[in-house]
């Protein structure tokens, strides 16, 4: 690794545990991704992370909120754009019909999406209007 990339890599490992302090499962290669969507049925919360500041203020506050719902995924999962982008890319695979962003949030179920949040619907919202977004997606699917 490069002097850039681990620095990088240093500077993103607090936002890296952000979510996985909250139960979210690292996936940093492309053949965990492949594996985990093979192998694990029922829901799945994926979190595409990112080093931006809505990612920092807005996305994973919400996802570390809602997934205190009743009603929650089975499975909580992220990759990291920008940062392990062979894992990102390999999980955008999955996502078919939906435009690449980061930070970004989809449910599954068995593999297959059932709701995504783009960026778009993340910037210029509060943590509130996209815990409401997440937990009413976990009351439909979930």
């Amino acid at each position: 690794m490069n002097p850039y990339e681990e620095y990088m890599r240093q500077m993103a490992q607090p936002m890296r545990d952000e979510l996985t302090s909250a139960g979210f499962e690292e996936l940093t290669t492309p053949d965990e991704v492949a594996s985990f969507i093979s192998e694990r049925k029922g829901t799945s919360l994926v979190f595409i992370n990112s080093v931006c500041g809505c990612a920092a203020g807005l996305a994973r506050p919400a996802a570390r909120e809602a997934i205190e719902y009743e009603k929650k995924p089975e499975h909580l999962v992220t990759v990291f754009a920008g940062q392990d982008r062979e894992a990102t890319g390999k999980m955008r695979e999955y996502l078919e019909g939906y435009e690449p962003s980061s930070p970004s949030i989809a449910l599954l179920k068995d593999g297959q999406v059932l709701h995504f949040i783009p960026r778009e619907e993340i910037e210029d919202h509060d943590v509130e209007e996209i815990v409401a977004n997440l937990t009413g997606a976990f009351e439909q699917y979930c």
